[in-house]
């Protein structure tokens, strides 16, 4: 995949429970009292957790990147690491954009990226009749993103 030139080095994006805090959240929180360095205290937000949200922020409108495919442009880390990067904090970046492999929808923000997808153009195939809510799912193939300079394919 590898990193386009004069983008950011290290940058990270994801998705999940949609819990990130917004910078004042971020900024007002209890400080990290047990000493146990998990970057949940006054120091804010964790590295590894801010790198994939810049990586989020990235990725152009109407297309998307997988967890896996965010770790390996950070070369740290996997598609687990990412989507609990996105699960706690990626609620304030553009996490519809950061998805599962296989293109199926966040469960329990379906219609939420539903709307931001069709908002942004973003290529869907119509789920079939046997589909459980008939929810479409992310082309793949036509949407990913490659973290390349140009936004390819569209």
């Amino acid at each position: 995949m590898g990193r386009p030139a004069g983008r950011l080095a290290r940058v990270s994006a994801g998705c999940g429970r949609m819990g990130r805090m917004s910078r004042e959240s971020r900024e007002n929180r209890e400080p990290d009292h047990d000493g146990d360095g998990d970057g949940d205290g006054a120091g804010g937000l964790p590295e590894y957790a801010e790198r994939v949200l810049e990586v989020a922020e990235l990725i152009p409108s109407g297309r998307v990147m997988t967890y896996g495919d965010v770790a390996e442009w950070l070369e740290e880390g996997g598609p687990r690491q990412v989507g609990r990067a996105m699960a706690l904090y990626g609620g304030a970046v553009p996490w519809w954009r950061v998805v599962r492999a296989d293109g199926v929808l966040l469960p329990g923000h379906e219609l939420r990226a539903l709307d931001h997808y069709r908002e942004e153009g973003t290529p869907l195939r119509e789920a079939p009749r046997s589909a459980e809510g008939h929810v479409p799912r992310i082309d793949m193939a036509k949407a990913r993103w490659d973290g390349g300079g140009e936004d390819h394919g569209r």
